[in-house]
């Protein structure tokens, strides 16, 4: 049975029995990699209303560098884009460029998809 409450320091924290004041749980959840390592690049258009993005994933990285290296990549493609649930979506159809600079970065990307 978890500690949620102490009449000493109030809400306890059920994972790392600090309080909430003191928890590092989220904290040290949002630094970890979100990635498997295996980094996949892909083209996807559907349900974009006819919009093309090219999809990276697998990037070993954590929220902060993820959203600097998607910033490097929209700027090399000259494109707009987003971090989404540890997915790069770049607008456009960059794929050849996206792995170009990739592999430029030390990464080893994957074309997958047609």
């Amino acid at each position: 049975m978890a500690l949620v409450y102490s009449t000493e320091t109030g809400r306890m924290c059920p994972d790392c029995r600090q309080p909430l004041a003191d928890c590092r749980c989220k904290a040290a959840a949002k630094a970890k990699a979100v990635g498997d390592g295996n980094v996949r690049v892909s083209r996807e258009s559907k349900g974009r209303g006819g919009k093309t993005v090219t999809l990276v994933r697998g990037l070993p990285l954590d929220a902060d560098a993820l959203a600097a290296l998607g910033k490097q990549l929209r700027s090399a493609c000259g494109s707009g884009g987003t971090v989404k649930d540890g997915v790069l979506e770049i607008q456009g159809d960059h794929g050849e460029r996206v792995m170009a600079e990739l592999a430029r970065l030390g990464h080893k990307p994957k074309r997958v998809g047609g």
